[in-house]
């Protein structure tokens, strides 16, 4: 089967190629901005949000006025910068993201330019349109040899900023044998996730969250780091130089740029340790060859409740719990692997896992479920995963394979307080 894959290596550009690099990252940059004030203004008239396309023809009508650098950088940078806003405007009106906003140069993830066309790997080297051949930290011999023989084609380059490091991510459509079939009798496992741990799987087996184990003290240590540089940064005077073409604005002092980068190498490598971290648990589950069930969460929703204070939301921020359900679909897909993913008002923690009953008055600080039909007491979230389990078994089981029948833990009504898994049991949230 032919899957979407990206080769990531670091680049090691020399002084030209650095400034080639932050000119064409720059003018995606300007070009997605410019596009973004053309879709409000047409948005408080009124209007119809602009498509790529119209955008990109009125960019190069205008850019040959007002912006004379654009015959410096490839044409792809900000015709794919429209092609982003373009997509960023769907998933707002879809309900997926929010509204977008405005890419900041200081920012790590508002540093990149996708460029398409020519692009060809060496072993040390990548070419790159307009650029050039620029050379790379590490061999490319992995993506080289599926090159040769003809079973991955390079689709795009995504360049990108990191603090002071260059990166390059050669986005390829690659062919990989098909995974061996999911047997028959592979086990269900339901997998819930909480603040206490990470995941909590429906056999016992707990998973640290991040934060704690082997990354806890890097990631301490590297947070104390941080909060004492990002004091100094803000001590720093940020506009110092007047511009010699332009006297209303200022450019950075030194000292400021020398402070902002220490404090995105720390934030580059808080990063690093909590993708790692979960990279690792996905492929670990994806590997194993089980039929998972999981929750769909409305994270967006629960880090909006203020009531209970802002560090709820960061510790929620920081599991990326969404990323890890991401990651967990397509290595699943890769590997063999199954992901059923339950309704977001399936009840998984008040429900009660061995007769069905609904606990409407669990709050969020009870640590432990007690069933009031059937009296049972068990830790909260191996009751959340023995109920995504059974939603699990429920939805292979069921009539059609792809709902919920009636070996689903819920249906059979105890004391009248049964919930059928996928309603809603309360009018909030109630998996939590």
């Amino acid at each position: 089967m032919r899957v979407v894959q990206a080769f990531r290596f670091e680049l090691d550009p020399n002084a030209a190629q650095r400034i080639a690099l932050a000119k064409h990252v720059g003018a995606a940059r300007f070009a997605y901005n410019w596009g973004l004030a053309r879709c409000m203004e047409a948005l408080k008239k009124e209007e119809r949000i602009p498509s790529a396309v119209e955008l990109h023809k009125a960019w190069n009508r205008w850019k040959r006025e007002n912006a004379p650098w654009w015959v410096e950088v490839s044409k792809c940078a900000p015709q794919e910068a429209f092609r982003d806003l373009e997509r960023a405007f769907r998933n707002w009106r879809e309900g997926r993201s929010g509204f977008p906003r405005l890419k900041r140069k200081k920012a790590l993830d508002d540093n990149k330019a996708r460029l398409t066309g020519s692009i060809r790997v060496t072993p040390r080297h990548v070419q790159l349109p307009r650029i050039g051949r620029v050379r790379v930290q590490e061999r490319t011999d992995r993506l080289l040899n599926l090159l040769r023989a003809k079973k991955a084609r390079v689709l795009s380059a995504t360049i990108s900023r990191e603090a002071d490091r260059w990166f390059v991510s050669l986005t390829c459509e690659v062919e990989i044998p098909d995974p061996d079939p999911l047997p028959p009798d592979a086990p269900v496992v339901g997998v819930d996730m909480d603040l206490e741990d990470f995941a909590v799987l429906a056999d016992g087996e707990k998973i640290e969250r991040i934060g704690f184990g082997e990354v806890r003290d890097k990631i301490r240590k590297l947070d104390k780091r941080l909060r004492r540089e990002q004091r100094r940064l803000s001590r720093r005077q940020k506009a110092l130089h007047p511009d010699p073409k332009d006297p209303q604005r200022k450019h950075p002092s030194r000292r400021y740029l020398k402070q902002l980068v220490k404090v995105q190498r720390l934030h580059r490598r808080i990063r690093n340790l909590r993708t790692d971290f979960l990279h690792k648990v996905s492929t670990w589950l994806a590997k194993a060859k089980r039929v998972y069930g999981v929750e769909d969460l409305n994270l967006r929703g629960m880090m909006r409740r203020r009531r209970q204070g802002p560090h709820l939301s960061r510790s929620l921020a920081e599991q990326a719990w969404g990323t890890f359900l991401r990651m967990l679909k397509y290595k699943s897909e890769r590997y063999g692997s199954k992901v059923i993913v339950a309704d977001r008002f399936f009840p998984s923690s008040k429900t009660c896992s061995a007769c069905g009953a609904v606990n409407r008055s669990l709050r969020r600080s009870d640590r432990v479920f007690w069933c009031p039909e059937c009296s049972l007491a068990m830790d909260r979230d191996e009751n959340a995963a023995l109920n995504l389990r059974n939603y699990g078994l429920a939805v292979l089981n069921g009539p059609t394979g792809s709902s919920p029948g009636s070996d689903a833990r819920g249906d059979r009504r105890c004391g009248g307080t049964g919930a059928r898994p996928g309603l809603r049991a309360s009018g909030r949230r109630s998996g939590k």
